[in-house]
Parts: structure tokens; C-alpha cells; sequence
């Protein structure tokens, strides 16, 4: 586990599915809005199941890191934050993502969540860059981005296919500042 002041990240445990099958369900429409599309038994416990054990999987072979972003004061699950697409050799670079609820959105959990996992990816994965896609209209998540470091780069265009249409994401990056 990862501590901040106000939440705290690990990793998932399948123990976590039925709280991860809620949050996804409690949150569906609001992430379906800016998440790739979903096939329709992703929203069953089973899925949620593989995924966490797909992801304990993928932790170990150091290619994708899932966290799930927790409350300290209350131990829900309020958030869940991937560092994926990791790259060795040159590169010792990753994506990152994340999912806020939407209840709990305006709290400062996703920056806290996204500094934290910057720290970790630095320090004890030791990469060196870090990027991010966000569409341009999201502008609560680019902001998350920016009060964590990153910078803005430039457009990349028609990148993601989400709800059937390839939309632009603005591309954003922090650089392990241990590597310049």
C-alpha cells in the first residue's frame, strides 16, 4: 500500500471484485464517456474477477500496474488508477489512466492518486517518462495532470476509438527528474 493524506493505492485483490463490480456499475454512463468500449460482460462479477487476476499477472511481469485508489477514512474504493503499455530496455517509459466515482470527483483523490503513482513509477519502477491521453474537452482530468507535473505535448489525432468514433486525446508527460 501507498499512503497519502487523504487516500491510499494498492493493488487489487480478488476479494476487491464484488467493490470493483459496484463501482464500475455506480459509475457507467459517467465512464463510458471517456473509456474505450467495453464488451457487455464486463459488468459482471466474473469479468471483474478475471481482470484482477489478469492484472496480479501482469503486475509480476512488469508490462501493467492496476490500482485501486481507497479512502483512508472510510476504506471504499473511490477510484482505480493503471500505469500500462510499460516499456523496458530504451524506452523505461508507461501510459496512465484512472477513473474517479463520480461522487467523489472534486475531492483532489485523483491528483493525490496520480502524484502517488508518479512517485512509485520513478522510484521504484524507475522509468523515465510517463504520458497520458485525455480529450481535449476533459478538462477536470487535464487539470488532474497538470497540478502532478505533467506538460502539455501536443494533439494526437483521432487516437482512441470510444462509442464507435476515433476521437483526439491531448497528449501530456512528466519526466523522471532523477534522469535529466
Amino acid at each position: 500500500m501507498i499512503y497519502g493524506e487523504q487516500i491510499y493505492i494498492r493493488s487489487f485483490k480478488v476479494i476487491d471484485a464484488a467493490a470493483l463490480l459496484q463501482f464500475q456499475n455506480n459509475n457507467k454512463e459517467f465512464f463510458e464517456k471517456y473509456a474505450m468500449e467495453r464488451a457487455s460482460d464486463y459488468y459482471t462479477i466474473n469479468k471483474q474477477i478475471e481482470l484482477i487476476n489478469g492484472w496480479s499477472n501482469a503486475w509480476k511481469d512488469d508490462t501493467h500496474y492496476q490500482f485501486g485508489i481507497f479512502s483512508k477514512e472510510t476504506e471504499q474504493l473511490v477510484g482505480t488508477l493503471s500505469l500500462f503499455q510499460v516499456l523496458r530496455g530504451s524506452l523505461q517509459s508507461a501510459f496512465i489512466g484512472y477513473f474517479i466515482d463520480l461522487s467523489h470527483n472534486g475531492r483532489g483523490y485523483g491528483t493525490e492518486a496520480v502524484k502517488l503513482a508518479v512517485d512509485y513509477a520513478f522510484h521504484s519502477l524507475h522509468l523515465h517518462r510517463i504520458e497520458a491521453g485525455v480529450m481535449p474537452h476533459n478538462i477536470g482530468s487535464i487539470k488532474v495532470l497538470e497540478k502532478s507535473g505533467f506538460h502539455k505535448e501536443g494533439i494526437a489525432r483521432k487516437n482512441v476509438k470510444i462509442h464507435g468514433k476515433w476521437e483526439d486525446h491531448q497528449v501530456l508527460a512528466i519526466l523522471n527528474p532523477h534522469d535529466l
